[in-house]
């Protein structure tokens, strides 16, 4: 472990400029360039808050508040796309990389760190319009704030695991990548971002809660629309699966590196 943080400090420079060079390869042809990065989560945003606030008049049956019920959609749909980005990237890392694991010797702990460097770069922009419009709708909570860091690390942790795990059987196995993109359409619709869990019968919430991300996206509500501490046990099994899939993902990784190589 020590070997591989030294390994991403040495390389700091080649992680950082190859996050650089994606958003300006990105941005570099469009007239506004990265103005881009801000208008596209704006309006997002602005369409939510707009359709569900005051077309819809769309209220949660426990929170009167005129934006509760955008506060609550966003608080899910940003995080869960972040997570769905890593997850998809991680999944192609090796095959859109195959050239650099063929001929550049380096430390390959840095392609994951390069995606999700991407990924939370791209997340940050967005959450910093959202956390804006909570301050200046006077919704943004006070202490929970700070509960974000522990849920959002827990959350790339699992991310990473399940991408790279799945990132090296997508080598041998292509249709590990277009599965898995069927695959998060019903994850998302399975995870409780759209609707409350307080509609579903009962006996479904038992269910529900199996979903590891099912706790991870409740406490990021909880944290943005009832100012409240997430529920830490829901978050037990996230915590074990990141742990597993992490093991099995250095595991086969470790494992099957040579044949990769060659595979790709």
């Amino acid at each position: 472990m020590i070997n591989k943080i030294e390994a991403i400090y040495h390389y700091k420079d080649f992680i950082f400029n190859s996050i650089k060079r994606e958003f300006k390869s990105r941005y570099q042809t469009s007239m506004l360039g990265a103005v881009w990065l801000v208008l596209q989560p704006l309006a997002m945003i602005i369409v939510y808050t707009v359709i569900f606030s005051e077309v819809m008049k769309a209220r949660m049956p426990d929170n009167t508040g005129a934006f509760a019920y955008s506060i609550y959609l966003c608080s899910g749909l940003l995080t869960w796309g972040f997570f769905s980005e890593i997850v998809i990237r991680l999944i192609n890392i090796f095959i859109e990389n195959g050239n650099y694991l063929k001929k550049i010797n380096f430390p390959r702990i840095c392609l994951p760190i390069i995606a999700v460097g991407i990924s939370f770069v791209n997340f940050l922009i967005i959450f910093s319009l959202y956390l804006i419009f909570l301050i200046i709708s006077g919704n943004f909570p006070g202490v929970e704030f700070f509960a974000i860091i522990p849920l959002l690390i827990l959350q790339v942790l699992f991310a990473m695991g399940l991408g790279l795990t799945l990132g090296v059987l997508n080598v041998f196995f292509r249709d590990v990548g277009q599965f898995m993109a069927i695959v998060m359409q019903f994850w998302f619709w399975f995870t409780p971002i759209i609707y409350l869990v307080s509609i579903i019968p009962l006996w479904a919430r038992e269910w529900l809660m199996l979903n590891p991300m099912s706790g991870v996206i409740l406490g990021y509500q909880n944290i943005f629309l009832y100012h409240k501490f997430p529920v830490w046990s829901d978050l037990i099994i996230v915590s074990i699966l990141a742990i597993l899939f992490n093991v099995l993902a250095y595991f086969l990784y470790k494992k099957h590196a040579g044949e990769m190589v060659d595979e790709l």
